[in-house]
This record gives structure tokens, sequence and C-alpha cells, in this order.
């Protein structure tokens, strides 16, 4: 069962219903519009050596009800999680991101089995002309790789440098108060809020060097 938050970290305070032991099992697909869908399929089959996993063609939305013709295509990973995309000709581009941090913060990660498989991915996605960046170490934790596919979502191929790196709850939750707390403190006081989050983060960074 999931490790309940501590009550410090509770937004609502007490009273609130604990989780009855629901953990979802894996990722069964994570989904973004494609302004092409064959594009996006010869570089998620060819480039990332998916496979199709399986199309919908359908001429509105099963959740909403809402009165749009797409079509939907799966790929597949080793582990049958997959990866979705919806091409729906005559739907506008999207708004451009209101702050950089969206374009760079949102992105999906794939794992790769050990440090040489993320640097063959490097050889091979920089030898078919995909812009790369890194490899990055992430301080001992995880080593990754950053790219784009052709509908402009951000991707990482990562591999854990640490086996135990998605096993640091406690650490987590301690991590997070001191987050909140920190917020809370400097909204009393009047300061300005990522100011003291940096002064936060240079402290926990200094304590842990």
């Amino acid at each position: 069962m999931p490790q309940s938050p501590p009550s410090a970290v509770a937004k609502s305070g007490a009273g609130l219903t604990p989780n009855p032991g629901l953990t979802p099992m894996m990722l069964n697909h994570a989904a973004w519009v494609t302004p092409d869908a064959a594009e996006t399929t010869d570089f998620y089959t060819r480039i990332m050596g998916m496979e199709i996993a399986s199309t919908v063609l359908d001429d509105s939305v099963p959740s909403t009800g809402e009165k749009i013709p797409y079509f939907h295509i799966f790929f597949r990973m080793a582990d049958g999680s997959t990866l979705a995309f919806f091409e729906a000709p005559g739907v506008p581009a999207p708004a451009k991101s209101s702050h950089p941090a969206y374009d760079v913060f949102n992105h999906i990660a794939l794992e790769a089995k050990d440090r040489a498989e993320v640097l063959r991915w490097y050889e091979w996605l920089t030898s078919q002309g995909v812009d790369v960046i890194g490899p990055t170490d992430h301080d001992g934790l995880i080593l990754s790789i950053y790219f784009h596919d052709p509908a402009g979502v951000r991707l990482e191929i990562t591999t854990p440098l640490d086996k135990q790196w998605n096993r640091y709850t406690e650490k987590g939750y301690a991590h997070l108060k001191l987050w909140e707390d920190a917020k809370a403190k400097a909204k009393v006081e009047g300061r300005d809020v990522p100011v003291a989050l940096l002064e936060l983060i240079k402290d926990v960074r200094k304590r842990h060097d």
C-alpha cells in the first residue's frame, strides 16, 4: 500500500480519507495530439523501434461526446505500455507556452537498460538528424538524453545510476515539507516566493554536499 503523506504537508487538514490500497499497475498509455499521424508513425516505429499496437477511427470523443473526427494510434514499448497520438484535421495548432518552463518540464521519460544503451540511443538519434541534449548525469541519480518527436513532444531516454532512485519516499516527504513551509513562510513575511525557494535549494544542496 502506498505510504500516506505526513499531515504536515496535507493541504486541507484533518478528515482526509486515506487511499484504500489502490495503486496503478503500470503506464497503459500517455496521449497527445499530432498534426501528422504518418510522420509520427515513422518516428515511433523506425526511429524509436516501437510497434503499432492499436488504432481507432471515430467521429466523436467517447468520454465527452464532442464531435471531433480523429485517428487514434498507439505505439507499444517492450513492457507493453504505449504512447498514443490523435490526428484531428481542422483542429488549430496549440497556443504557445506562456513560459519556457512548460516546454522543458513537460516531458515523458523512457527507460533504457543501462548507460551503454543510453549512449547507443544518442548515436542513433543524432545519426538520424534528431537534435539531442545530453547525456546529462542528474547528480548520480539517472543519466538522460532529451529530444523532441515530430509533434513537439519532449522525450527523454534515461537509465537509473542509483538502483534505488525511486525508493526515497521518506526523503521525498521531507523535501515536500521543506518546500511547502518555505513558500508559506515567504508569503507570511511578504517576501518573493521564488527568491525564498532559491535560498532553500542552496541550503539543502549545501547540507547534502
